[in-house]
């Protein structure tokens, strides 16, 4: 007997069907596996790439350990690296938590660099005030300029509805050009790109400096600015998580308008958010280059805004666990430098973007195999 065609597509019909249901609830252990496998994933598939130009993949992972965190001298140079990190990544982290998508840290961590260089080129603090008076204006001039850079955005976001993403984006080219306009005109040294070095007492403190009393600290080039961007990712942890302010942050992020309802306003915290991410990460521009720069120029910054966004989503907007997270990926970009291709560490960076985004369709929702109905 001859099978007719509907009948021979039955008998071949697979067993198993995918089944996709929404979670209401996803657990927190899940998140932190996803992340740990997001990383592992892109680590494999590095270790493809460098397989296929020829490298060697175990002895390339081998060498970034310990480029990285091999001895004390260059866990602190990835110390160094990783401040920058913690600064941009609690940025991002605490404007993504209110569902706000700022694109723009890397701008504005240009403008608080540029802020905290007007209060030592424009005279607003003499040359031979205190470094304690110095450090603490410039503080104050970063955080102002990064705030700002934040409040354009925000307030267009409340009032108009213009999208933030693209306000912030477009954001980073002028910040890139206001900045060259002062290091190759207002500010240049000698026609070159790059202002005049700070005075001393514009210079964040490092371990090193401590050498004299103990030699053990001689060439470690970790600065203060490591331990600022420490207190201030706590200090936004405990915001988001501790606070009345940081429960409305996380409602409106959550439910707009269950917060609307609630009589929280959703106008004031959007411009207040954004201000906060772009003062936060104005800090980290100013702490470049008080603690490692020790002047202004273009090059102060290989991306730190825009790995600050990997950052702050595979610490799942937990500034506390943006710490150890920038802490990794600034030994990956300490120890790039000696790898080749010398695309790799992006690339690597890229994946577990790419990871964590398409992990977020297993925190949403249930992903089985069922057996398909006879």
């Amino acid at each position: 007997m001859t099978a007719t065609p509907s009948s021979a597509r039955r008998s071949f019909r697979f067993p198993l069907v995918l089944q996709i249901e929404p979670r209401m609830d996803s657990p927190r252990w899940l998140a932190l596996l996803v992340s740990v496998v997001a990383v592992l994933l892109a680590l494999v598939m590095g270790a493809v790439v460098l397989a296929l130009v020829g490298g060697n993949p175990f002895r390339a992972y081998a060498h970034i350990a310990g480029a990285a965190f091999g001895s004390l001298g260059v866990f602190s140079d990835t110390l160094v690296k990783a401040t920058p990190l913690i600064f941009t990544g609690t940025a991002c982290a605490v404007a993504f938590k209110m569902k706000l998508w700022n694109i723009g840290a890397e701008g504005q961590f240009f403008m608080g660099a540029l802020g905290a260089s007007i209060v030592i080129l424009a005279g607003v603090v003499s040359e031979d005030a205190s470094r304690l008076v110095t450090l603490a204006a410039m503080v104050v001039g970063g955080a102002l300029f990064g705030a700002a850079w934040g409040f354009i955005p925000g307030i267009l976001k409340a009032r108009l509805r213009v999208n933030e993403i693209i306000t912030t984006l477009m954001l980073n080219y002028i910040s890139f050009a206001l900045v060259n306009y002062f290091i190759f005109g207002v500010w240049s040294e000698g026609g070159f790109q790059m202002t005049r070095t700070f005075q001393r007492a514009a210079w964040l403190p490092r371990i090193s400096d401590l050498a004299d009393q103990f030699p053990i600290m001689r060439g470690l080039t970790t600065h203060a600015g490591f331990i600022l961007a420490v207190g201030v990712a706590i200090i936004a942890w405990y915001i988001l998580f501790r606070s009345l302010w940081g429960y409305e942050i996380r409602l409106i992020g959550d439910n707009p308008r269950a917060a609307k309802y609630a009589g929280i306003k959703i106008t004031r915290n959007t411009v207040l958010i954004l201000m906060l991410s772009g003062g936060i990460a104005g800090l980290g521009g100013m702490s470049e280059i008080a603690g490692v720069i020790h002047r202004l120029q273009g090059s102060i910054s290989p991306g730190y805004g825009f790995t600050g966004i990997i950052i702050a989503w595979l610490a799942k907007l937990n500034p506390l666990l943006v710490i150890p997270v920038s802490i990794l990926f600034g030994g990956l970009i300490l120890a790039g430098r000696e790898i080749q291709p010398s695309g790799i560490p992006r690339l690597i960076q890229g994946i577990i973007l790419f990871m964590l985004i398409a992990s977020e369709v297993f925190l949403r929702y249930h992903i089985r195999l069922v057996r398909r109905p006879a």
